[in-house]
């Protein structure tokens, strides 16, 4: 079940790029669609958020975290970035999120890591040279790629955050509903998106018009729906509950495909073409990550202890 959740989190979310960018270009400013995507997961959310209103005051630093770096900054640096850099090429960036995750462990949680996790970084960054092209100068604006890293750093808080207070350890009654952490998500990152973005002086009348997908004419408005509702409500709650069903590691593993089910739609939506080199960096980058987070961390020395406590401690462990 958390398998099937992660997968369809990540083909939700990878369609995100392909139906904002063809709406940007029609007129909207970037923090313009990432506001009316937040404001609408949220207002779609509002039931929800309602019922587990207690979490204001349970956990109100996860609300807060989640709806800073998992809402409001990962996609306020992502579709700025993909307003000045191809879908692919921006999506492929954000994906080295794993392998950050993987220093997140290492560094913060000061957990050890395997040699072949350290490799599956060194392979994700080499093949991240090949995406952006370094061997031409960086062929892309350098402050799309920046803002794309953005949303890579912003995706490390997104993984931990959806895990904060799971875990075989953890008491039922202390873990926070991740409906409700979603719901609260949208509707703070919706509230300091607001502040930012300043929708009042949004360009209206581009949702009444359509949008151009190639060549293709598609009403505004569905393009629209398509992001609120798939692209938010349905990628957010599955993928939450994927973390907390698998974990940080295995679900970015997964969601790495959504990388590659941007570049394909960009490419046959949008008629973004990559180079054979940028392909073959991408790949790179996914099986860098897919090293880099799959790699089992070393096991810990056992201390000496009766062999009936050894036996009842390991029944437990997978």
């Amino acid at each position: 079940m958390g398998l099937g959740l992660a997968l369809l989190s990540a083909l939700a979310f990878g369609g995100s790029g392909v139906a904002a960018k063809p709406l940007i270009e029609a007129g909207l400013d970037p923090l313009h669609v990432v506001w009316l995507r937040v404001a609408g997961g949220a207002l779609v959310m509002l039931p929800v958020a309602w019922r587990h209103r207690a979490l204001v005051l349970r956990r109100p630093a996860l609300l807060a975290g989640f709806g800073l770096l998992a809402v409001a900054g990962v996609q306020a640096c992502y579709f700025a970035a993909i307003s000045r850099i191809p879908v692919g090429v921006a999506l492929l960036i954000e994906y080295l999120a794993p392998a950050l995750v993987l220093g997140w462990v290492r560094f913060v949680q000061r957990k050890p890591v395997t040699r072949a996790a350290a490799i599956g970084v060194v392979i994700a960054v080499a093949g991240l040279a090949c995406v952006v092209e370094v061997w031409s100068g960086l062929g892309f604006d350098a402050l799309g790629l920046l803002l794309a890293l953005g949303a890579a750093c912003c995706q490390v808080g997104y993984f931990v955050l959806s895990d904060h207070g799971g875990g075989a350890d953890a008491e039922p009654a202390d873990v926070p509903d991740p409906l409700g952490v979603i719901a609260y998500g949208l509707l703070i990152g919706a509230a300091l998106l607001t502040v930012i973005a300043r929708p009042w002086g949004m360009d209206w009348s581009v949702l009444a018009g359509n949008a151009s997908m190639d060549g293709t004419s598609v009403p505004a408005w569905l393009l629209l729906c398509w992001i609120v509702l798939l692209a938010t409500v349905v990628a957010y709650v599955t993928g939450v509950v994927s973390v907390r069903m698998l974990s940080p590691q295995v679900a970015g593993v997964v969601a790495c495909l959504e990388a590659v089910v941007a570049t394909v739609l960009a490419w046959v939506m949008l008629g973004e073409h990559l180079s054979a080199p940028q392909l073959f960096g991408g790949a790179m980058v996914l099986v860098g990550a897919f090293i880099a987070q799959s790699s089992k961390p070393e096991a810990a020395p056992v201390p000496d202890e009766a062999p009936e406590n050894v036996l009842s401690r390991s029944g437990g462990a997978v």
